[in-house]
């Protein structure tokens, strides 16, 4: 009989044991991403999307490359992104009347109507995910992880990139 290697059965692979938080940052966030995407599925939307449709809601029309930006995206991702809305009716594309060569980007009656859901999925989350924490924990919590983002700004912005909807 043969046992297990004791790194196969650990949760964190042995790779990354010289950064616990990183590993947990990692689970949490891919966690996250599949909870919230379970919420949005009844809404028709996939994870990310509705992030996007965010900024739409909070800035309305705005060029497409300066969404681009502000999601911290890579252009192709975003582009396909708002193909997937359009066709089901979120978004609409045109022409930029002060730049013909710029794409204006706005949502739809149809996709403000999903404000709503998108925001109870939203709470809802960080109710389900936060459970057990007291509001002082909570607080902590995001000042704590505020902090790290913080940290990491940097470094995106060196990448080329910036901290989604922090731009």
């Amino acid at each position: 009989m043969t046992t297990a290697d004791p790194a196969c059965t650990d949760q964190t692979p042995s790779a990354a044991r010289g950064g616990p938080v990183g590993i947990t940052l990692a689970r949490v966030a891919r966690a996250h991403r599949i909870a919230m995407g379970r919420r949005l599925r009844d809404l028709g939307l996939y994870p990310g999307q509705e992030l996007m449709m965010m900024r739409l809601w909070d800035c309305g029309a705005v060029r497409q490359s300066e969404l681009i930006q502000s999601l911290g995206l890579d252009p192709s991702t975003v582009t396909k992104m708002l193909q997937r809305l359009e066709q089901c009716g979120y978004v609409r594309r045109s022409p930029d009347p002060a730049d013909r060569r710029a794409v204006l980007v706005e949502t739809t009656e149809r996709g403000q109507a999903l404000r709503a859901g998108v925001e109870r999925a939203w709470a809802d989350l960080e109710e389900s995910s936060l459970a057990g924490l007291d509001p002082a924990g909570r607080a902590e919590l995001a000042r704590l992880l505020g902090l790290v983002a913080e940290n990491l700004r940097e470094e995106a912005d060196e990448a080329g990139g910036c901290a989604p909807l922090n731009c």
